[in-house]
């Protein structure tokens, strides 16, 4: 017997098995009114409710639906309503400004906007065919219908879940459209390597547009987790959530968890406890931390670290660092610097570094392609490879990440393409040439400086190009710091060797990312 792997299987099970238990405890207060405490029960009605009042405003199967949102209650409702009912979901990045995102959905063809209270405003001159405000004053319509029947179930474990935009190798981010199959094994698997239990409860640090949290929503719900949202993060607030809701575990990037330990560090001094020692465990993603962290977060804090590597293309789960049981009583030190590779293979995934020295992937996970970017797709899967764009080594079965192939800095979690910011300052009158790369920082683990030569004659200080990059993009995406040089140098063929002109950034460092 074949059935369809969709995520249908895990709603369905979270209302037959715990329909009473708690399901989302949304963010106290936020901008619109939240939902408060809902049961499973009450979750799937919610998204049902929401597929249905789809259907009212003829909204077909396999249209877009995007949402732009911070973390609540109502997003993870989303995922679920409008996916598991037909439609393909599109979550937008909320730090973006008002152009990259009307280019979001006008690439992939979004036809209804569901956008937060507080994102309302400035997103309104972007056209769109329905717009709906969440909050208190639209949920009767959205999600509190009772009784609602959907018209549509999707059966197709092969139809597109979502599509997640990435900045990658372009100036303009890609598309990834992700399968019912991608998100149900990533899923299942990424529980499995957890050892994801009814007893955990969840606390949503990670924002949800990111890959869908990583797909790891679809897992709690499968298995009656209680999760926990959280619209803003605060090192100080995180604890306070672990401790009043009993967290075991959460999902985030370095930039967060050493904001937690800052904030453990100020409670110790006022002779203050530090929650869940014993009991939480942190997964980090998005770029390794350094090895003093990560020993920090397993003796002062007394949590367990878990490393995770993955795209957005992966679904994301590729490799997992857990420390094995052969690791217990090596030195805290020894036992952190085990734990800043990037790990080993999870199950149902293979993974070599090519000749390039590139690391390569094949799993049940890897997306089905770029929206509407054949090229693209092409060019990242080939020979049944999916190409990460990372440069890695083995050690063993451990999977290393020494360097970024692609254009691409990571800071704070966030993807950020180098050739959007450069496009983004060759539009300033003075500016005859740039590279823009990532170099190490404490706080973001990267963090963005342009390498700049003016034109002959013409004038511009550092603070005169950071402005101009903040009133065209997203701050996260703005250089930090901007250095002024008399040129570039290129080779022979006139390319610029990017990771030459990282090299003195990070010169003493082993590898080439933070």
């Amino acid at each position: 017997m074949i059935v369809p792997l969709t995520l249908g299987d895990f709603l369905e099970r979270a209302e037959t098995v715990y329909g009473n238990r708690e399901a989302v405890v949304d963010e106290p207060n936020p901008p619109g009114g939240g939902l408060g405490r809902v049961t499973y029960a009450e979750f799937a009605e919610m998204a049902r409710s929401l597929a249905a009042a789809l259907d009212d405003l003829g909204v077909d199967e396999n249209e877009r639906v995007a949402i732009v949102s911070p973390n609540a209650a109502r997003f993870l409702v989303g995922l679920f309503g409008v996916s598991v009912f037909g439609r393909i979901l599109v979550p937008v990045n909320f730090r973006l400004n008002a152009a990259e995102i009307r280019y979001i959905l006008e690439h992939s063809g979004t036809s209804v906007l569901l956008v937060d209270p507080e994102l309302d405003e400035p997103l309104r001159q972007i056209p769109v065919k329905h717009r709906l405000v969440l909050g208190a004053a639209t949920d009767p319509r959205l999600f509190l219908r009772k009784g609602a029947r959907p018209r549509l179930q999707v059966t197709d474990e092969n139809a597109t879940v979502s599509i997640n935009y990435t900045s990658g190798t372009t100036a303009r981010p890609k598309g990834v459209q992700l399968t019912h199959r991608n998100f149900w094994l990533n899923a299942v698997t990424f529980g499995w390597h957890l050892a994801l239990t009814e007893r955990d409860v969840y606390l949503h640090t990670l924002p949800t547009f990111h890959c869908n949290g990583w797909g790891m929503p679809y897992a709690l719900t499968a298995m009656g987790v209680r999760q926990v949202v959280m619209r803003k993060i605060d090192g100080e607030e995180i604890l306070k959530r672990v401790e009043a809701e009993g967290v075991t575990l959460f999902n985030c990037a370095p930039a967060v968890i050493a904001a937690v330990l800052d904030a453990a560090a100020a409670r110790r001094q006022k002779s203050v406890a530090v929650p869940g020692r014993g009991r939480v465990r942190v997964v980090v993603a998005g770029a390794p931390p350094p090895s003093r962290t990560i020993e920090q977060i397993e003796t002062e804090l007394g949590w367990e670290f878990i490393q995770i590597y993955g795209l957005t293309e992966t679904a994301p789960l590729l490799t997992m660092n857990r420390a094995p049981a052969e690791w217990d009583g090596v030195d805290p030190g020894e036992r952190a610097r085990r734990l800043s590779r990037a790990g080993v293979p999870a199950v149902g995934v293979r993974i070599r570094v090519n000749d390039e020295g590139e690391v390569c992937a094949r799993s049940n996970h890897v997306f089905e392609g770029y929206w509407n970017q054949p090229e693209e797709t092409a060019t990242a899967i080939v020979d049944g490879w999916f190409h990460t764009g990372d440069g890695g080594y083995r050690e063993g079965a451990y999977v290393a990440i020494s360097d970024r192939k692609k254009d691409v800095i990571i800071t704070g979690g966030e993807n950020v393409s180098s050739i959007e910011v450069e496009d983004c300052l060759f539009q300033h009158p003075a500016v005859a040439e740039v590279a823009v790369i990532g170099v190490p920082d404490e706080k973001w683990g990267e963090t963005i400086k342009a390498l700049v030569v003016l034109r002959p004659g013409a004038a511009a200080t550092e603070r005169d190009l950071v402005e101009h990059c903040r009133s065209r993009m997203a701050h996260y995406k703005c250089p930090t710091s901007i250095e002024l040089r008399d040129a570039l140098v290129r080779t022979a063929t006139g390319k610029l060797q990017k990771f030459k002109l990282r090299e003195p950034y990070w010169t003493g460092r082993a590898r080439r990312v933070n």
